[in-house]
């Protein structure tokens, strides 16, 4: 098993047993785990979710504060911080594909998939199809 990046819709389906793909996020992220992998995410990514949270998903501060801190404190999930390098590189790309919807989230996490070689997303976002990955929420 190699590691998967995991979204913001992943890690919102995976946060609120209420959302659609609940049990295939949580599949999908127990079977990188039990293979001794790490997820992946950025620190853009993890902004974004606290968005998703807040609004369409509407869960409560203290559980927000329970969720994020639990997937800042894991240590199966590789939070990339997007630095300045990741950060041109999406810019680059948000730029480059007018043709595209994507936001700078998108294209910075596609970015990093990129650099580290994953395929995989655990997110409902066809945004990753689109980019060439697989999309594994649908």
């Amino acid at each position: 098993m190699t590691e998967r990046f995991v979204d913001t819709s992943g890690w919102g389906a995976w946060a609120d047993r209420r959302e659609q793909f609940h049990a295939q996020a949580v599949a999908a992220m127990e079977a990188v785990w039990q293979g001794q992998k790490q997820v992946v995410t950025t620190n853009w990514v993890l902004a974004e979710l606290t968005a998703l949270l807040t609004g369409p998903m509407r869960i409560s501060k203290p559980r927000q504060i329970a969720s994020l801190d639990a997937i800042r404190s894991d240590p199966g999930v590789l939070v990339i911080p997007v630095d300045a390098s990741v950060e041109a590189a999406a810019w680059q790309l948000w730029r480059g594909r007018p043709d595209k919807d994507w936001t700078a989230v998108d294209c910075a996490s596609f970015a990093v998939m990129q650099q580290r070689g994953l395929t995989e997303a655990v997110s409902t976002d066809r945004h990753f199809e689109q980019a060439g990955f697989v999309r594994l929420l649908k």
